[in-house]
């Protein structure tokens, strides 16, 4: 018999794909037991310098763009870890993980510096048309490293890993979506750890976002 609890996970991720299909962003909590953040994520197509601020001002982490194992294969992206050859990244071990998903950095050949709000969400959006139709030569001429934006190398499932990268491609595959999402940590303003769960909800309901728990979320799609 499913628990109300059971149901309103259902819902939530029900809502979580709606939202992403109509270009919202959603709240994702990955695991008490993981890294105990909730991370603002859009899909990567929607973001606008807007968004781009919203996660400056209202969340605070690291903006990054997360793109599927296949389009990544596609681009030819290396893992960080595994691409640098330095003392840093001989012994990369996570309390919650056994790797980091971070590859490069990039920005749009159309930029600037990169860093301003317009100049990130040019790079983002142009990296989700890139993810719909990826081939390298034109990945390796529209963008340059390093650059602004870091991007995430998601694991080829979430039955392997369940981190906000792939929870997020997840979404996206749900939604009918390029698969290329935008993370960023949500982060408390007094204690500058991670923002509680609850503060999180009472954020996605002062705004009007879903609020969704990364456990519902591989529930359904692992």
């Amino acid at each position: 018999m499913s628990t109300s609890s059971d149901a309103e996970g259902a819902s939530s991720v029900d809502d979580a794909v709606e939202a992403f299909q109509r270009g919202e962003p959603v709240l994702v909590h990955d695991a008490a037991d993981r890294e105990g953040e909730t991370d603002l994520v859009y899909p990567a197509g929607s973001v606008t310098p807007n968004a781009v601020a919203r996660m400056r001002n209202d969340a605070g982490g690291l903006v990054c763009v997360a793109l599927s194992d296949a389009v990544s294969e596609a681009f030819d992206l290396p893992f960080v870890q595994a691409a640098v050859d330095h003392p840093l990244t001989d012994d990369h071990q996570l309390s919650y993980d056994d790797r980091s998903s971070f590859s490069l950095t990039v920005n749009h050949r159309d930029t600037e510096t990169g860093i301003t709000d317009a100049e990130r969400a040019l790079t983002i959006t142009e990296l989700a048309a890139a993810a719909a139709n990826p081939d390298a030569e034109t990945f390796a001429g529209t963008f340059r490293a390093p650059g602004h934006v870091h991007l995430l190398r998601a694991a080829p499932s979430l039955a392997e890993r369940q981190g906000h990268t792939e929870l997020g491609i997840a979404l996206a595959a749900a939604a009918d979506l390029a698969p290329a999402v935008v993370v960023c940590e949500m982060l408390d303003d007094e204690s500058g750890a991670e923002l509680s769960p609850a503060a999180a909800r009472a954020y996605a309901d002062r705004h009007g976002l879903v609020y969704v728990e990364g456990a519902a979320i591989a529930e359904r799609f692992a």
